[in-house]
């Protein structure tokens, strides 16, 4: 790993915590010596953007819930992140307020229920908009990584949609895949 770069897996962020278990962010820098935090920037119910509604299977429109997060390695900003429940699952739990989860999300997914079966990311690169390109330190010419991931239950019913983007010059994604 060359310095200033993250190489980032999924597994982790994919697995319910044990119980008294951190959050996937915080462990997974701990064991490369650094610091994981995250911000909470906003949580509650929005109306499902087109793309959002379409992943969750909802009408646009429809109600839903987001936790916008800022993540940050070492103090410094690394990813900017919405998660989006259905209203159904996360309405009036922890998921739609802005205090931290012991154990983080999914592991709150999985008290509540709701186990991730089958998960599909897709990665696209392109430029920040002004926002993301303030809030990730980025100029307009560095190119970020935009990386959705949308998990499904054991009955392929959407539980989460992710929607990351990450500083190119900064990340490398990782996918381990085993067969058999």
């Amino acid at each position: 790993m060359s310095t200033g770069k993250w190489v980032s897996a999924s597994m982790p962020y994919l697995t319910p915590r044990e119980n008294g278990q951190g959050d996937a962010w915080s462990a997974e820098a701990a064991a490369q010596g650094r610091r994981g935090t995250q911000r909470i920037l906003h949580a509650g119910e929005v109306p499902a953007p087109a793309d959002v509604a379409q992943l969750l299977g909802v009408p646009e429109g429809e109600p839903v819930v987001v936790r916008r997060r800022l993540i940050l390695l070492d103090d410094a900003p690394v990813e900017l992140t919405d998660t989006y429940y259905p209203a159904q699952i996360a309405r009036g739990t922890a998921l739609a307020g802005t205090a931290r989860i012991r154990g983080g999300a999914v592991t709150l997914l999985a008290r509540l229920g709701h186990v991730g079966a089958v998960v599909r990311e897709d990665v696209t690169a392109g430029l920040p908009d002004e926002d993301e390109r303030r809030t990730l330190h980025t100029s307009p010419t560095d190119p970020v990584l935009r990386l959705t991931r949308l998990t499904l239950d054991g009955d392929d019913r959407p539980i989460q949609v992710d929607q990351m983007v990450m500083p190119a010059q900064r990340q490398r994604l990782r996918y381990e895949i085993r067969i058999g």
